[in-house]
Parts: structure tokens; sequence; C-alpha cells
């Protein structure tokens, strides 16, 4: 007959054991509900950027060319070198006559122009301001929507706060992947095939780099 204490014992591992199994199991869900979405546009992308060469996109240009009027350029002042914002008055006036959102980023100064570069995912843009004749030039390219999300991926030209979005997603997944570990451990003894399947998730990519990336 068992006796009392180890029948406690038992009771509470159990126990423990069904606390640490509905922890992980609800961490796990709630990370896989998190970075569902963003997981699949990254696990798509990662097959759009190993195959890029092979998706063929078209890129559209927009030109404009637009003159600025004698009272903002005046507005330039006398920089002559350097790299500093626009004045805020040019800047709302650029943004009202082409199709951009000029805030802070600094443009490249000199005698004879303003240079400011605009990129952006998916394409690139940028505008010169001819400081003797206040003719304002504008360039615009679009390489697609494969070539927006591909951007996205590797959050180029994407500002801060994607770049947060990342480091959420990759933590969101850090726990996904963590508590699946462990949920794994947990269920080991009732599935055999557990770790070595574990082991081949980890042996494929090290013997793939090891032999075939030189």
């Amino acid at each position: 007959m068992e006796r009392p204490s180890a029948t406690a014992d038992l009771l509470a591992r159990q126990q423990r054991r069904g606390f640490w199994l509905r922890t992980l199991h609800q961490w796990h869900w709630i990370s896989s509900a998190v970075c569902l979405v963003a997981m699949l546009l990254f696990a798509a992308t990662g097959i759009t950027l190993n195959h890029a060469a092979k998706i063929e996109a078209e890129p559209t240009t927009l030109n404009r060319t637009v003159p600025m009027p004698p009272s903002l350029l005046k507005a330039l002042g006398a920089r002559e070198e350097g790299s500093a914002p626009l004045p805020r008055a040019v800047a709302d006036w650029l943004n009202g006559v082409l199709p951009v959102a000029i805030g802070a980023q600094p443009a490249e100064w000199s005698a004879e122009e303003v240079y400011l570069a605009l990129p952006r995912p998916g394409g690139d843009a940028w505008l010169s301001i001819d400081r003797a004749t206040g003719e304002v030039e504008y360039e615009r390219t679009d390489r697609g929507w494969i070539a927006y999300l591909n951007d996205l991926h590797k959050g180029r030209n994407t500002g801060a706060a994607w770049r947060w979005f990342i480091d959420v997603f990759a933590l969101a997944c850090l726990v996904f992947c963590v508590t699946g570990l462990c949920l794994l451990q947990m269920h080991a003894r009732q599935r055999r095939a557990t770790w070595p399947v574990v082991g081949l998730g980890l042996l494929l990519p090290l013997l793939l780099a090891l032999i075939f990336i030189h």
C-alpha cells in the first residue's frame, strides 16, 4: 500500500506539471497569435528574397519639375555646404506640390543646389533644388509590391516604428519557440520521435552549411 507521504508527493508533482503545462500552453498560443500574420509575411518574403533574381519587376519612374516661388527660394538662406534639414516653410510647400512627405531628414547643401534623398521601401526617390533658378526636380522609382514586401522583410528604409515592430515580432517568435521547446520536453516521454526530429532540425541546416556553403 502506498504511503500517504508518497501519495502527497505524487499529487504535488502532478499539480506542478499541470500548472506548467497550462502556463506554457497559454504563452505558446498567445505568442503564436501575436506573430502569426507577420510570420506568414516573413516566410513568404523569405522565398521571394531567395529567388529575387528570377522574379522580374518592371520599375516605374515618375519625374516632376516645378518652379519654387522666389520668397521660398530666399528662405533657403545663405548656407552653402553641409548637411541640414530644409526650412519648415520650404518642406511644407514641397509636401503640397509633390507626392512626398518631407520631415526633418537632412539634405545635402552646396552653393549650386540642395539635394534631398528620399529612400523608401520598394523604390527610391530624390529631389534637388537649383539655388540659382529655383527649379525643383523630383524623381520617384517604384519597383512593385514584391520589392516593397522584401524591403519590409529587411527593414530597409522603413523608419523607426517598423524597426520597433520587427523587434517585438522577433521577441514574440522567441517566446513561441522556447515555450514550444518546453512543451516538447514535457511530452517527450509519450512521443519518442520528439528528440530525433528536433535533432534532425538542428543537424540538417548544419550539414548543409558545412558541406555546400563555402
